[in-house]
């Protein structure tokens, strides 16, 4: 852009003459025009940075470049993506950005790599783990917890607490163990945000941003305890919490936020190894992105089956980072839409630094959208004629570079890091993480455990079922043998009737004895079996009678429902009996004249007691008159 005042500008008088050779060279090197549609985007920073470079705001109807919005991405937004445009969020990327999910996913990862993932403190979703961790809490009473909301942000809804018997076991929260001994910078508490770039998820490109920010509590830090759990400004280092102390200071150097270049100094003045700690800190981030991976890779193939000339998707990503008294770093959450508002100087710097180095390495003019327009009417045009025009494009497939466009774009950013450092790919050292076991992707989960106790439950509940249908049916078989042989004998009687008197004869004594034998045998089983199911499943308040198969066998009498029945029996008859319902009942039956003579003999009584002045006057229908 030219200065108003600058006196040096090419006028249209002064222009020099241009041969049209080179004009028309310009025109064809002349860049079309980015469009970026920020309608969901409520951060002006974004706005300043893509007008910087050259991008025009557009709508959500026009053929936009990018798309930048600070909610998650809907499959049906992405299904409806060109092959040009990209959006600023992967399908998926809530398995680690939502708390409870990101807590399912690294318990998971935990106990297939348990000396990999032990950056995460132990976690419980609620309610589903309400159980275990109430048993863990009255095992560990020294423990402090802290409570989360599953889906909240910016420090809405947290809180401490000793016990866990306040707590209801309907709330979908998380509970933590809370780090009692975080490390200390002047006394105080903090957690280090760092911002880390996906620029593609399929192969896995993962990038870290040098300079972030490092949110400080504004009192000073002491151990948990029944009087400081419920002071906020101490054990938490929200910035949306924090800024409403009075003890908040706006300081670059000593203030309640800083860059993290400034702690680096502080971290290097009391010796610290720097880089043995942000080397644990990309491995915790590296470590966290891949638990999600699966889902990350699946999600973006479903979704963007036919993007073949960019990356459909990029990311950045907040990660909130703690640090132990031992410098061991521990992740807190995992944040799907940092804030990019620039309250201050120092949020200026950082944050519009950061996004001027994202779009330069996105390269945002590697795609050409008119090419790829007329690529795809082309295409439409030639499948809707049915015809094939290879012979036209093969020129032009020769005349193309060999390297591919995901080539072009890894070279794109090898190059054009900023301030940016590449942590992923990094050697094989995370090979291992990524050859998960067969069916461990849903393992683990509350869910997974509801649904293996259910499977568990029935499959018991059926083999006891099992078990006294066969104990019951055991004392019936010999009966069932004898009306077999019988038959048999009957047949054989109609083709040799000089043999019946041979084959039927009356059973003899001993076996009548051992079928009454096995009769006392079958239901010593069935009351063992009844007995053991009442010790088994405690929980059962009324023990169930066993579930007969066989239909000529009586049903077990149980002593308590057959109380139960004669109970509600005698209320019936005293509710028939108190609202004179026999009484009305002779009445009409005598006037219609259908009483037997032994009714009027037995229900006599009742004629005598209709003259009752307080029972009710009987209005009879027409056809009864």
């Amino acid at each position: 852009m030219y200065d108003e005042d600058d006196t040096s500008q090419p006028t249209s008088c002064t222009a020099p003459i241009i041969p049209i050779e080179t004009t028309r060279k310009k025109k064809k090197r002349k860049r079309s025009q980015i469009t970026i549609c920020l309608t969901n985007c409520r951060y002006e920073s974004i706005r300043k940075v893509a007008s910087a470079f050259g991008m025009r705001e557009v709508s959500e109807d026009e053929a936009w470049n990018f798309y930048w919005t600070d909610m998650s991405v809907s499959v049906e937004r992405a299904k409806e993506m060109k092959r040009f445009q990209r959006i600023n969020h992967f399908p998926g990327m809530l398995e680690i950005c939502r708390k409870d999910l990101l807590a399912r996913n690294l318990n998971r990862m935990q106990k297939i790599y348990p000396k990999e993932y032990s950056f995460f403190p132990k976690t419980w979703c609620l309610p589903a783990d309400f159980g275990e961790a109430l048993n863990y809490s009255k095992s560990r009473k020294n423990k402090t917890f802290i409570i989360k909301p599953e889906c909240g942000s910016q420090g809405r809804g947290i809180y401490l607490t000793k016990s866990l018997k306040d707590i209801k076991p309907t709330d979908k929260l998380i509970c933590q163990v809370y780090l009692s001994k975080p490390y200390l910078v002047d006394g105080y508490k903090f957690d280090i945000r760092v911002y880390t770039l996906i620029t593609s998820c399929d192969p896995l490109r993962i990038f870290v941003y040098n300079e972030g920010l490092v949110r400080f509590a504004t009192s000073r830090y002491a151990d948990p305890n029944a009087n400081n759990t419920t002071n906020v400004f101490m054990h938490l280092t929200n910035y949306a919490l924090n800024k409403h102390s009075r003890t908040y200071v706006y300081d670059s150097e000593a203030g309640s936020k800083r860059k993290i270049s400034t702690l680096n100094k502080v971290l290097l003045s009391q010796g610290v190894d720097l880089d043995r700690l942000w080397h644990s800190i990309d491995q915790v981030i590296v470590k966290t992105i891949i638990s999600a991976w699966p889902i990350l890779k699946h999600s973006y193939h479903a979704c963007f089956p036919s993007h073949d000339m960019v990356h459909a998707c990029f990311e950045i990503l907040g990660f909130d980072i703690l640090l132990d008294h031992k410098l061991h770093p521990y992740i807190l959450e995992v944040n799907h839409s940092p804030s990019f508002h620039t309250d201050t100087q120092l949020d200026r710097e950082v944050k519009e630094s950061l996004l001027t180095d994202t779009f330069t390495m996105l390269n945002i003019w590697q795609c050409d959208k008119k090419r790829v327009l007329e690529e795809d009417r082309k295409r439409i045009r030639d499948r809707l004629l049915q015809t094939n025009k290879f012979a036209e494009y093969t020129p032009t497939e020769e005349k193309e570079p060999e390297r591919s466009p995901w080539q072009t774009q890894i070279q794109w950013e090898e190059t054009h890091l900023g301030n940016f450092r590449r942590v992923y790919p990094a050697g094989a050292q995370y090979a291992a993480l990524f050859q998960q076991p067969a069916g461990s992707l849903y393992a683990g989960t509350a869910a997974s455990r509801a649904r293996g106790d259910c499977t568990r439950v029935q499959r018991e509940e059926f083999q006891q079922t099992k078990a006294k249908a066969e104990a019951l049916k055991k004392p019936s078989q010999p009966k069932a043998k004898e009306g077999e042989k019988k038959e048999k004998e009957e047949e054989g009687a109609t083709s040799n009737i000089n043999s019946t008197d041979d084959k039927i004869k009356p059973r003899p004594k001993d076996v009548k004895r051992k079928d009454k034998e096995r009769e006392d045998k079958g239901k010593l089983v069935a009351k063992s079996s009844l007995a053991q199911q009442s010790v088994t499943a405690p929980e059962e308040k009324e023990s169930k009678p066993p579930y007969v198969l066989c239909s000529y066998e009586p049903d077990p009498i149980v002593e308590k429902e057959e109380r139960e029945r004669v109970n509600l029996l005698a209320q019936r008859d005293f509710l028939i009996r108190s609202y004179g319902m026999l009484e009305q009942i002779y009445l009409v039956m005598k006037k219609m004249g259908t009483l037997r003579p032994e009714d009027e003999r037995k229900y006599g009584v009742y004629g005598r007691l209709s003259v009752v002045p307080h029972s009710p006057k009987i209005i009879y229908p027409k056809n009864l008159e």
